[in-house]
């Protein structure tokens, strides 16, 4: 056999192994594997008309009038949707975009929400629609627009988003598979005596005696107050990763500050707001569905109580980040991650447990 011809029968044969190649490639690309489901499952575009990228801007009806809030869709799971509830109250979704870098491989749903008042959502700025109440209707408004029922629904609320999420499903859990409470106490009386007399207490003396002074005052647009706070107590119980995640500080500097000095107070040093009072502790063992507690050993919240709450509802787990503070998702990434995952993937399966430490 000539080298020409040898030449032409290799050119043959990589030709035909790569039409094969393409061919399983696609085969591969359309249908599930062991590694999770396909991408064209995953990422399909089921928007009539223009293609938004999967966002929805849901009308909401208020005792105040109509108003929009922005949702926005990643990726496709008919059995696991996540909406988030940010926390601040008043921050933004943005926070949570370090969910873009764990579910997609997971095949897991989660859809992006600005709360009335917070980012890419309309803002009345009437304090009067600062409640909590009307926050409940509102989440079950967008749980309506977005078509999520039992068979789907979990939702997930961080902080005040927490608070939120539990108030919701108090009244609503008929329409959730699961819920989870991430670094939020059900108490804010017990949240605030925390602050007192075990986060201030870790203070150096005359950090806190200064603070305490500026707060008596209610001088609380004075610098020196959030120039202490930063590096005394947010840095040690609100995000251990100084400087910030680009999220967390893009998320943080969009706060609604008249949102958040309403529902919280000046400061996440304690709560002076609306929110002073309220408690749910009593109420737990009402919650029937599966729910997830999660906290961290630095964080703003008792971690012990945060363990508690998983042990009063009737199927609770609890997962405790070791390294973490109030925003586990960055500085305890990986254990947040994973058993968050974990919940939603044994709560679909069947093989979730009550009193699992995930």
């Amino acid at each position: 056999m000539s080298i020409s011809t040898l030449a032409r029968a290799a050119a043959s044969l990589l030709l035909a192994a790569a039409v094969a190649g393409c061919q399983s490639g696609a085969s591969t690309s359309a249908t599930s594997t062991a590694a999770g489901p396909s991408l064209t499952a995953y990422f399909p575009a089921p928007e009539a008309g223009v293609k938004t990228g999967g966002i929805q801007v849901v009308p909401i009806t208020t005792p105040k009038g109509r108003f929009n809030v922005w949702t926005k869709r990643f990726g496709n799971n008919p059995k696991i949707r996540v909406l988030l509830l940010n926390g601040g109250p008043g921050a933004t979704h943005e926070y949570f975009e370090c969910m873009e870098s764990f579910l997609p491989q997971e095949g897991i749903e989660f859809i992006y929400y600005d709360q009335l008042g917070c980012g890419n959502s309309d803002n009345p700025r009437d304090t009067s629609m600062w409640s909590l109440p009307r926050y409940v209707e509102e989440v079950e408004q967008v749980r309506q627009a977005l078509k999520l029922d039992k068979n789907n629904f979990y939702l997930l609320g961080h902080s005040w988003g927490g608070i939120l999420a539990a108030e919701y499903a108090f009244k609503y859990q008929q329409n959730l598979k699961g819920l989870i409470i991430s670094n939020m106490m059900m108490s804010c009386p017990a949240y605030g005596k925390y602050a007192d007399e075990v986060l201030a207490k870790q203070m150096k003396p005359a950090v806190l005696k200064e603070i305490r002074q500026i707060e008596a005052k209610k001088d609380f647009s004075n610098p020196r107050y959030m120039g202490l706070l930063e590096p005394n107590f947010y840095a040690q119980h609100l995000c251990r990763i100084v400087p910030n995640p680009e999220p967390v500080t893009r998320a943080m500097s969009k706060i609604n500050q008249s949102l958040y000095v309403t529902m919280q107070g000046p400061s996440e040093f304690g709560i002076s707001g609306k929110l002073t009072t309220w408690d749910r502790t009593r109420d737990l063992p009402k919650l029937t569905i599966p729910v997830l507690s999660i906290g961290g050993k630095y964080d703003t919240m008792d971690p012990a109580h945060m363990a508690w709450i998983a042990t009063q509802v009737k199927q609770g787990a609890s997962l405790i980040c070791p390294q973490g503070s109030h925003m586990s998702m960055y500085d305890d990434q990986q254990t947040y991650m994973t058993g968050f995952v974990k919940f939603l993937k044994t709560v679909d399966d069947g093989s979730f447990r009550a009193g699992t430490k995930l």
